[in-house]
């Protein structure tokens, strides 16, 4: 499903708004000190971020039914993403999107995407301990984790647990 005209400058206006109360929240994020994570590594183009995307709401649109309604009525019409199922656990809709071409692995709007497609990875920063698909380039680099590097370089432990722990911490 390609955009129209209609829909293309009706999604550049979210966008928009989108990426304006995005700058604002992070700026107010770093008054209170440097995000623990850093993206590192590049998008290797395995869209699995593409096929199941997932929107973490606040409890008022989660418990207000009205506000629910529209928000999902927004996602279908305009974002072009197709409820799959909602996770009351962490309060999060997970979706399919009709713009998501499974043979090819690509956005047939990939110029009018949604802010939260343009803003991945860097949006999972803002957990206290972002998890990325395996096949994601992208990766998390922990800011403060130089002096626990150190200590693990020093540790006398085998290189293959040394690379795992790296790895899993996210020092690298």
């Amino acid at each position: 499903m390609r955009d129209g005209p209609g829909r293309y400058v009706l999604k550049r206006g979210a966008r928009a708004w989108f990426e304006l109360e995005l700058g604002v929240a992070r700026r107010l994020r770093r008054l209170r000190g440097r995000p623990r994570f850093e993206l590192a590594g590049e998008c290797r183009g395995c869209a699995r971020c593409c096929e199941a995307p997932s929107i973490r709401v606040g409890r008022v649109l989660w418990y207000f039914p009205t506000l629910r309604r529209l928000f999902l009525r927004w996602q279908r019409s305009v974002n072009g993403f197709e409820l799959l199922r909602a996770e009351r656990q962490g309060r999060l809709f997970v979706f399919r999107c009709s713009h998501f071409d499974w043979e090819s692995r690509r956005c047939d709007s990939y110029a009018s995407r949604p802010g939260i497609c343009r803003d991945y990875p860097q949006a999972l920063f803002d957990q206290p301990w972002p998890q990325l698909f395996e096949e994601c380039g992208y990766r998390p680099r922990d800011r403060v984790g130089d002096a626990l590097g150190t200590a693990l370089q020093n540790a006398d432990i085998p290189v293959a647990t040394r690379r795992l722990l790296r790895k899993k911490l996210h020092l690298e």
